[in-house]
Parts: structure tokens; sequence; C-alpha cells
């Protein structure tokens, strides 16, 4: 048992880096969808407008970031941008934009479904007690929308942890590319390490992702009865 490929997991620092690695995969999605959440709700409330410019260059906005693979947004975010730009960001950073960006797309069309399936007799009787467009969306429809959007917003943040497994296409040392560093350099001692580092990983990501999608589909289900 010398040289089981389950040691490799407790050899020297490994394990420390493998949670340091997951870490910042967790940071890392958190302020992306903070940030992400914070700016879709505003881009969601302008598509529910009246104002045909504003909602043709907001869907273009979403169909861009539906379109382009995640990893091409990492690529930009951290080659083109401080090339063209001069933005001179860590790469975590520069991830943390691109995610953010991807989010608030993503998130302002959940925000524009959950405020379109609002009753119309709702915005019309906020509007008759002389609230303004802002009094409206704070007292009357966010309120609302809150609760119907919500299983949708879990979904997008499981999503938005699985999609940090691309981090190391930017040489972020996120839990995957640290345990590439620990299989190459124990790949002689432990041939099978392989299987028990990407199984740890696998593990790592299903117990924080699998709550999260339970929790969504109970509010799901909850929304139909």
């Amino acid at each position: 048992m010398a040289h089981s490929g389950i040691n490799v997991l407790f050899e020297g620092t490994n394990f420390a880096r493998l949670m340091g690695g997951l870490w910042t995969a967790v940071w890392i999605a958190a302020i992306s969808l903070i940030i992400g959440l914070a700016l879709g709700t505003i881009l969601g409330m302008l598509r529910t407008l009246h104002n045909r410019v504003i909602r043709f260059i907001l869907l273009m906005y979403l169909e861009f970031f539906r379109i382009v693979p995640t990893v091409v947004l990492l690529f930009l975010a951290y080659y083109i941008l401080p090339r063209q730009f001069n933005v001179n960001w860590p790469a975590t950073w520069m991830a943390v934009l691109a995610f953010s960006l991807w989010v608030s797309a993503e998130f302002s069309d959940i925000v524009r479904g959950a405020l379109e399936s609002i009753p119309v007799h709702q915005r019309e009787s906020g509007l008759a007690l002389g609230l303004n467009q802002w009094q409206l969306f704070r007292y009357v429809l966010l309120p609302q929308a809150i609760r119907l959007e919500l299983p949708a917003t879990i979904n997008l943040a499981t999503r938005v942890i699985k999609t940090t497994s691309l981090l190391l296409m930017i040489s972020i040392m996120d839990v995957i590319n640290v345990g590439q560093q620990i299989i190459e350099a124990n790949n002689q001692n432990y041939p099978t390490g392989v299987f028990w580092v990407y199984g740890l990983i696998f593990i790592l990501y299903f117990i924080i992702d699998y709550p999260l999608s339970r929790w969504a589909k109970h509010l799901t289900a909850k929304q139909k009865y």
C-alpha cells in the first residue's frame, strides 16, 4: 500500500493545495455571481421597458454571451483586453470580469421573464397609486419576481461553478490545474493517482452543486402548486 494511488492525495501538501485550488474556483464564482446578478437585474428591468432601441441592444448583448463559448470569453479577457486597453489585472480578476458579464447577460433574461410573467393588473395598480417607474419596480414588481426567478438563478449558479473548470485555460491555479500538476509530479510513484485526484475533484464539485440542484428542483415543484 506504500504506493497505493489514494496516497497521492495526502503526499506532502497535495490535499491542502487541492483545497486551495477549490477555494480559488469558489470565490471567483461567488464574486462573479454577485456582480453579475446585480448588473443582470438592472439589464432585465431595462428589457421590459417600451423602448425598442434599448431592448434590441440588450437582446444582442444576451445573444453574444449565449453564442460565444465561455472559454473564448476568458481568452478575450485575458489576452485581448490587456493588449488593447492596457487593463493589467491579475488573471483571477480577468476571469471575474468575463464570468460577471456572462452571468449578467443570462440573468437579465431570467429577470425579464419573471417581470413579464407578473399579472398586468399588478403594474396597473402600482401606477394608479402614483408610483413612478423606479418605485413600481422596487416595491411591486421585483419582490414578486425574486420568488419566480429563484430556481433559474440557482441553476445558473451551478453552471457558473461547473464552468470554473475552464480557469486552467488562462493559467489560474484552480482545483483542476492543481490536480493536473499533482498527477504529473507523482505519475511515476502513483500511476493510478489520476483516478484518485480526479475522483476527489468530482466529489468536491458534486458536494457543492448537488444541494443547489436539489434546492432548485424543490422550489420549482413548489411553484407548480
